[in-house]
């Protein structure tokens, strides 16, 4: 197969351009799986210890990719060499000394068992003590495009708010998911005065059982040490409630949370209510600072006058590394989250250093730490970029592709918000693949990787997913595969993976950015996304010069 690509592949430019479907055939048969595997082999390999942010298995991980990033010619485009560190303080909680009750109108107090009925997220500076009513939010949204407000009418001052997981169904998909970051979110009650947030998962959308979710709870969280990136100000509680448990929030209120469970199922509009309860919470907490690092390697463009615009492939590296054991394993391997990502960054390097191509523009080829600490070294890079300030006009970012079915649909987040949707979709259907917008918003996840770090900065951007249509067979098995496997042990490289699928997707993958770098214009939000937005927000806050949304030189310029 891989002496056959010569021939092919040299006429690759051209085809591009004006042979799509034989540019397709000729890209995909640069890449059979086998050493796209290869890589994930190494990177999910027991001694990497998981890569969890900071530890010795995500150094040693790292050194591998810059190895491979330096084989496959790439230019070290960090602060020192292929690196840009990352300051980060870590956040561990002191469960022992540590509490939450729920206190009743009469003062008696229930005491709540850390772990079964609840859990404290460390990734806010929670307060040592807090006593507070708690309010019934609903969704907890405010959305002003929709004229949507759960907060309306409540009196939140001093409170602590309890919230569902999800969205109404009139609210679009991408507004939802923006208004549930949690420093988008948390802003909104910080406004109406609020002290905390305790979020119940809905049980209908759960990407994994709640045994799963409580069973690493005291693992460190970690938060950029600038004061820039310090959106949780004012949160004094965060918590995260058991939907199985949640009835007893609700005592005596005249609801259930049975009755909200089922509107949130469907989308449907929730009640907004005081609570007769309150909290009262006991935080002991420990910081330490730390350090990791983002690899940044470049593939100069040989345009004059694009060659200093880039065009990003990122994945994270991280995972959760070592955490309690299940079924006597305690190392979370990450071999689909995120070594697949990671995998594909390299072998996508190597198929330009083995064949190469004429790109007008430059890449950036882009490995970050700290994704499952709150993509954190991606926003660090999208508000301080080692390469490419001021002139990164699109990010396509790999987060767990998830080849374990055939590829026939690819899921691309992001396919009607900007015209990077409309290529990625002609270059499926070249490949014979149908592209298709998540079918699952509910789970948010167009704000939980690192393509909104690039978002929030205007830049257009894509994640793609080997995808599945509701109702079918493939939806049980990624279903399935996210119970059992999702942040567990069982992410391993003992787990059945389909090597065509991934070659196609790298493929797919591959030929998007070749069109991207090559193409006259550069990528632009569709006239109606609400991504839009960005732009122009990036354009009113930052200098000239920089930012997504303007032109200008990088402290990396590929034209040296």
């Amino acid at each position: 197969m891989r002496a056959r690509t010569h021939t092919a592949l040299a006429v690759l430019g051209a085809a591009s351009l004006l042979f799509p479907l034989a540019a397709a055939r000729a890209a995909e048969m640069l890449f059979d799986g086998a050493s796209w595997w290869s890589h994930v082999k190494v990177l999910a390999a027991d001694n990497m210890q998981g890569r969890d942010t900071g530890s010795e298995g995500l150094k040693r991980a790292q050194a591998y990719v810059v190895k491979e990033f330096e084989k496959a010619g790439l230019k070290p485009a960090g602060i020192k060499g292929y690196y840009q560190p990352v300051k980060l303080v870590v956040r561990d909680i002191v469960e022992k000394e540590s509490s939450l009750a729920l206190v009743g109108k009469d003062g008696a107090v229930e005491p709540l068992v850390l772990g079964d009925d609840a859990y404290f997220s460390t990734r806010v500076h929670l307060a040592p003590s807090v006593e507070a009513p708690l309010v019934f939010a609903g969704y907890g949204l405010q959305v002003p495009e929709m004229n949507y407000d759960d907060l309306a009418g409540l009196d939140l001052k001093g409170k602590v708010a309890v919230l569902l997981s999800g969205s109404p169904a009139d609210v679009p998909s991408a507004l939802a998911s923006h208004y549930q970051s949690a420093g988008v979110r948390w802003a909104a009650f910080r406004r109406a005065g609020a002290v905390g947030i305790i979020s119940i998962p809905n049980p209908n959308s759960m990407d994994i059982p709640w045994s799963r979710m409580s069973l690493n709870r005291t693992h460190p969280s970690m938060d950029l040490v600038e004061a820039e990136f310090q959106d949780a100000g004012g949160e004094q509680l965060a918590a995260t409630f058991n939907p199985a448990q949640a009835e007893k929030l609700f005592a005596g209120s005249g609801h259930t949370f049975a009755e909200l469970a089922e509107l949130g199922k469907d989308r449907k509009a929730v009640p907004r209510f005081p609570l007769t309860v309150s909290i009262k919470a006991r935080a002991k907490t420990v910081e330490k600072p730390i350090e990791s690092a983002n690899l940044v390697g470049v593939l100069p463009g040989t345009d004059a006058k694009l060659r200093d615009e880039y065009v990003v492939l990122s994945a994270h590296l991280d995972h959760v590394g070592i955490g309690a054991p299940i079924n006597g394993d305690s190392i979370y391997n990450g071999a689909m989250d995120n070594g697949s990502g990671s995998a594909l960054l390299m072998d996508i390097a190597a198929s330009f250093k083995s064949h190469p191509e004429k790109l007008r523009r430059s890449l950036i080829f882009l490995s970050v730490t700290a994704e499952e600490k709150g993509l954190l070294g991606s926003r660090y890079f999208a508000a301080h970029p080692s390469a490419g300030a001021g002139a990164i006009i699109a990010d396509v970012n790999v987060d767990m592709f998830l080849p374990i079915v055939p590829l026939k649909v690819l899921k691309v987040l992001g396919l009607a918000d900007s015209d990077m949707g409309d290529r990625a979709r002609q270059v499926c259907e070249s490949f014979g693949v149908r592209a298709i917008p998540d079918p699952e918003p509910l789970r948010n996840s167009f704000i939980r990787s690192d393509q909104y770090s690039f978002i929030r900065h205007g830049i257009p951007s894509l994640k793609m997913d080997v995808g599945f249509e509701l109702g079918t067979p493939e939806q049980k098995i990624f279903k399935d595969w996210l119970t059992n496997r999702y942040h567990a042990p069982s992410d391993d490289l003992n787990q059945p993976v389909d090597l065509q699928a991934a070659a196609l997707y790298e493929a797919i993958v591959r030929q998007l950015l070749v069109n991207t770098a090559n193409a006259d214009a550069r990528p632009e939000w569709k006239a109606d996304s609400f991504f839009r937005r960005f732009v122009t927000e990036q354009s009113a806050s930052l200098p000239p010069g920089y930012g997504g949304s303007r032109t200008g030189k990088a402290p990396f310029s590929a034209s040296r």
